[in-house]
């Protein structure tokens, strides 16, 4: 049946499908709305952006929570939650007193220790699998959410967070653009089986591409210095990427959630966002921009 041809039984016609399965249409009108969000907050509202993670924290939490309890594992995601927002918040702060740029590990220090005191009513069987879950959503999503203030709070830090934030999407549309339609060799096949070495070319060329451009235009810095971070970005991104596809795999999903129609969950879209931000943090740290 071809998309959009009626279903003879269902009597309805089917949504046009992406090569991967998913809804085309609605993955493009979400996935340049969410783009154009957080430009026009980068723009017009830098800490509303910080406002939106937070937001977006807890809800990935709770992706990677029911997710996980299909294996068993029950981490206590209402303390993680309720504290996922204060912990991404409060690397802003640096930006009024450097002195405060411990917080966020206070809060990540804090919520560990909640998370294994909130176990501790239901005994011995399991704690050590329900705890550990704990403190691996802690740290992969509230913890690595946390770096968007410290790179806020930076000198130009709106424009510095720009440039993450569209290396990483010209390298995920890069590398979607190239592999669907030239890739053949297979990257990694016991964890992700669509990405190919096609696609990852894709995703470094047109990063590089756009690093380059907004180094200059937006950070007033040599070309190629935004290509390196670029290469950066691809790099963590397609690592993350590939945490994420294990994850799912082990699991046993194909999507955390079908919260953003023609891309899955919150989490689908944050993979490469999380390892990103923090990585290009710290390539500004190193290069003393």
């Amino acid at each position: 049946m071809t998309p959009g041809e009626q279903n003879s039984e269902t009597g309805k016609a089917d949504p046009p499908k992406s090569h991967g399965g998913k809804n085309l249409p609605a993955a493009l009108v979400v996935g340049f709305s969410m783009f154009f969000l957080v430009v026009a907050g980068l723009i017009f509202w830098p800490f509303g952006v910080a406002i939106l993670m937070a937001a977006f924290a807890p809800l990935g939490c709770f992706e990677l929570y029911k997710a996980m309890a299909t294996q068993g594992a029950r981490a206590a995601i209402i303390p993680i939650m309720a504290l996922a927002p204060f912990t991404v918040i409060s690397g802003y702060l640096v930006a009024f007193d450097a002195t405060l740029g411990y917080l966020p590990w206070v809060f990540i220090a804090v919520t560990v220790f909640v998370a294994l005191l909130w176990r501790m009513p239901k005994g011995a069987s399991g704690y050590v699998r329900d705890v550990t879950a704990s403190a691996f959503i802690i740290l992969y999503v509230t913890g690595l959410a946390s770096f968007i203030g410290p790179v806020l709070a930076m000198t130009d830090g709106a424009a510095k967070l720009a440039v993450i934030f569209m290396c990483v999407v010209a390298s995920d549309t890069g590398g979607y653009a190239l592999g669907a339609s030239i890739g053949k060799h297979k990257m990694a096949p016991a964890i992700s089986p669509k990405k190919t070495w096609e696609g990852l070319i894709g995703s470094v060329l047109l990063a590089c591409i756009v690093g380059g451009i907004s180094f200059v235009f937006l950070l007033g810095q040599p070309w190629w210095v935004g290509v390196l971070l670029a290469i950066l970005l691809t790099a963590f991104g397609t690592l993350g990427d590939l945490v994420e596809s294990l994850i799912k795999r082990d699991i046993g999903i194909k999507d955390m959630s079908s919260i953003l129609p023609g891309h899955g969950g919150i989490m689908d879209r944050l993979d490469s966002i999380l390892v990103g931000i923090p990585a290009g943090w710290g390539f500004f740290m190193l290069f003393g921009l």
